[in-house]
């Protein structure tokens, strides 16, 4: 009695899944997390540490200043926090050298973003706003004494100008005069001003 062949159906489905296994095992290995897959499975990958892809390395949080709620290392509005590469990777550095990482040494520094700050309190700012801005405290403090002494006169321009500052001191619209940023903390209530420049990309508009 001769054996029955599959059915056509049957048999192209059994190639199509074959097809999705090889591609989904290539996606896996020469993904941004094949590295450390092929790192956990006892393999080796030698590159720049620069160019570590996401998943090949961790990198810890900053160190915030308690006194300026920034990261410690903050100059020139970057700081720079280590990066610890994966396990079983090597890296070469500029001059060609070699390092073989465990998971427990520093690979490279990332940079990060960070303001400048110059001793101006975000909290402080808003509470003299608030009750002391119609004798012109906020405006003294932030580092405008012609305001100041402009809002004492007029006992804060008969109260309206003193509620136009506290909107825009809360709002974070009028800052220190030395253009500096406030201190606030680290996880708290900034804002940040989005504008556009010349390296802004702008999506070109399709009309009917």
């Amino acid at each position: 009695m001769a054996a029955a062949w599959p059915s056509r159906p049957a048999a192209q489905e059994a190639v199509a899944a074959q097809l999705l296994g090889v591609l989904w095992f290539v996606s896996v290995t020469t993904g941004p997390w094949g590295a450390a897959a092929i790192a956990a499975a006892g393999g080796e990958e030698t590159l720049k540490c620069e160019d570590l892809k996401l998943g090949q390395y961790i990198c810890k949080d900053p160190k915030i200043n308690d006194a300026t709620q920034e990261p410690v290392n903050c100059t020139n509005y970057t700081a720079h926090v280590p990066c610890f590469p994966a396990p079983n990777i090597t890296c070469k550095d500029f001059s060609g050298n070699e390092t073989h990482f465990t998971g427990n040494e520093v690979g490279f520094l990332k940079p990060i973003s960070c303001r400048n700050v110059n001793g101006y309190s975000y909290k402080v700012a808003v509470a003299l706003s608030l009750f002391l801005g119609w004798l012109g405290a906020d405006r003294f403090y932030l580092g405008y004494p012609a305001l100041g002494l402009l809002k004492f006169c007029t006992v804060g321009f008969c109260g309206i100008g003193s509620l136009i500052d506290f909107i825009l001191i809360s709002m974070q619209i009028v800052g220190p005069s030395d253009g500096s940023s406030y201190i606030i903390d680290y996880y708290g209530t900034r804002l940040t001003r989005l504008s556009i420049t010349n390296e802004t990309f702008r999506k070109t508009q399709l009309y009917p």
